[in-house]
């Protein structure tokens, strides 16, 4: 099934959260985020980490992304930051002109494109001599480590296994990753894991409603309403904690530099 972008009802999907301080302290760690002044958000979504850059004192931040509805909700979420704009464009043409950024964010792109390389060549179009580049995403090992009342997307694949091997299928392993950035020349890679808070719950029926709508998640679109269903029910079931549930995910982020 999958997920459909351009579909109107799922224009707000990816607008419902901020960015956590366990990102954004990472993010400071690798990249000097003061001598920042123009940062590009390819995959942007609803703007989420746009947001965030600008607010970790990024002074103008690009979102683009190949939907134009959800670029709708980015625009709406982040209607107070004049500092940020939006274009349309995908990850191989950005249409965007070349040499003109100091950070290129990619995040939660890469599993949904087939040809790195050139993703990778197109940052480095657009990235002044010296500008940072963030490619933020999953590892195979990454996405099936166990469920917990923490880890909440390890139940996804512990019930339905063909999600396991969808994951399997369109992540990345490091070793690739680095590869095709060399290729597309950019220098000093080096690889982060991060535990990222997704989001804090006060409830377990907030949780539950998250997943029952497939907010923010690709992957729930492969199931269909019953199969939904089935998966929260057992989520409710299995989760100890009825308040104040922490949701992490384990990602992996390469930075590297042009």
């Amino acid at each position: 099934m999958g997920i459909d972008f351009h579909n109107k009802g799922n224009r707000d999907t990816y607008t419902t959260r901020r960015a956590d301080d366990s990102w954004t302290e990472v993010i400071n760690n690798l990249v000097p985020i003061e001598n920042i002044s123009n940062a590009l958000d390819v995959g942007c979504g609803g703007g989420i980490y746009s947001k965030a850059m600008v607010d970790m004192g990024v002074d103008s931040v690009t979102g683009i992304d190949f939907s134009e509805v959800i670029l709708e909700g980015a625009r709406e979420n982040c209607e107070a930051y004049e500092n940020i704009s939006f274009k349309h464009g995908d990850a191989f043409k950005t249409g965007l002109d070349g040499n003109s950024f100091n950070l290129v964010l990619e995040r939660a792109l890469i599993h949904h494109i087939k040809d790195l390389e050139s993703c990778f060549k197109e940052a480095y179009r657009m990235m002044k001599d010296n500008g940072f580049y963030i490619v933020q995403d999953r590892t195979p090992d990454d996405c099936l480590l166990e469920g917990s009342d923490n880890h909440i997307r390890g139940y996804f694949f512990e019930l339905f296994p063909r999600l396991a091997e969808k994951e399997k299928n369109r992540r990345y392993e490091s070793q690739f990753v680095f590869k095709n950035l060399k290729a597309a020349g950019f220098k000093d890679i080096e690889e982060v894991k991060l535990w990222e808070v997704r989001k804090v719950y006060e409830s377990k029926w907030q949780l539950l409603k998250d997943l029952s709508e497939r907010t923010g998640r690709s992957i729930l679109h492969e199931l269909d309403d019953k199969e939904l269903e089935r998966l929260t029910d057992h989520i409710d079931e299995i989760i100890t904690a009825d308040y104040n549930i922490v949701e992490k995910d384990r990602w992996t982020i390469w930075k590297s530099v042009k």
